[in-house]
């Protein structure tokens, strides 16, 4: 039964998403190793800690084993809480990733003399470009299905303990990261510029999993909601659900439509609703991720 549930977790993985999963991991290296590390800014997470290793110990060491050595304990512990799918993606990402980096700082000759073999010794374009290929690699790892950093699943197992969030977690331990980097090279410099790449990284990652995808929810309230659901369903193409509504101080009867549109159609939405009743009360609020039988939906699966 065991090797039955086995083979049936090894059937789940994807192919295509391992090559997807390998173009991540060398974009996250070349942004980290390319224009990062040769100007002592340092990435976020266990990425950026195994870059300061790298400067406090011998050579041989090396950021591509520290890479290694401290992530892959975290994925391991927490496997029962990420699963098999999330744990082989990204253990297979970080060794990629672990890989390429070696190959950019001990083997392909790279010139780091002046710093950036890229930009030289230009620390915001090396902290801007640096931030926004990191980002993208760990994006696209995320959309295979993995992650590339385990400082989320390490938060995962401490955050119950420590009576935090896991989004908390995470900026406090690259706080601590940064400050600690500080202190050692006695200079705040360097970690401001690594704020700057990581929230440009984090701001990358968000673009690269939600993207255009990235959707509004419309909550419209109206005492007219056939004809305006009927309008809207005909000139956007979309679903919209009715639901029953009672005003709080008329006490009046009315209806409320939810439609997920994109960003595009929210100003025809908002015209249309404005012709066709002008009393109604629309909220627009985002929609991160969607999901569910529409017919767009199953087009984009």
């Amino acid at each position: 039964m065991a090797t039955f549930d086995k083979l049936q977790k090894l059937k789940g993985l994807h192919p295509l998403n391992f090559l997807g999963l390998t173009i991540a991991g060398l974009i996250n290296a070349i942004g980290v190793c390319l224009f990062l590390y040769p100007l002592n800014i340092y990435d976020g997470g266990l990425s950026g800690t195994s870059i300061l290793l790298d400067k406090l110990t011998p050579a041989w060491l090396g950021m591509s084993i520290f890479l290694i050595v401290l992530n892959i304990p975290f994925f391991l512990i927490g496997h029962k809480k990420i699963g098999f799918e999330f744990l082989a993606y990204s253990i297979y990402a970080i060794a990629i990733y672990s890989l390429c980096s070696f190959l950019i700082n001990s083997v392909i000759p790279f010139d780091f003399s002046s710093g950036s073999p890229v930009v030289g010794d230009d620390k915001v374009l090396g902290a801007l470009f640096g931030g926004l290929l990191s980002g993208v690699g760990s994006g696209l790892v995320m959309k295979f299905g993995g992650a590339l950093d385990g400082v989320e699943v390490m938060s995962l197992i401490f955050h119950k303990r420590l009576g935090v969030s896991v989004g908390a977690f995470v900026m406090m331990y690259n706080a601590v990261l940064f400050i600690t980097a500080a202190l050692i090279f006695s200079s705040w410099a360097l970690p401001l510029y690594s704020l700057i790449a990581y929230f440009i990284g984090l701001k990358t990652i968000d673009f690269i999993v939600e993207g255009f995808e990235k959707g509004k929810a419309a909550l419209i309230i109206t005492e007219d909601a056939e004809e305006l659901a009927s309008a809207l369903s005909e000139e956007l193409k979309r679903g919209i659900t009715i639901m029953d509504a009672t005003g709080y101080y008329s006490g009046a009867d009315k209806k409320m439509l939810y439609v997920v549109v994109n960003r595009f159609e929210i100003a025809r939405l908002k015209d249309m609703v404005a012709i066709l009743d002008e009393n109604a009360f629309v909220s627009i609020i985002e929609v991160s991720e969607i999901m569910g039988a529409s017919k767009m939906y199953r087009r984009k699966k």
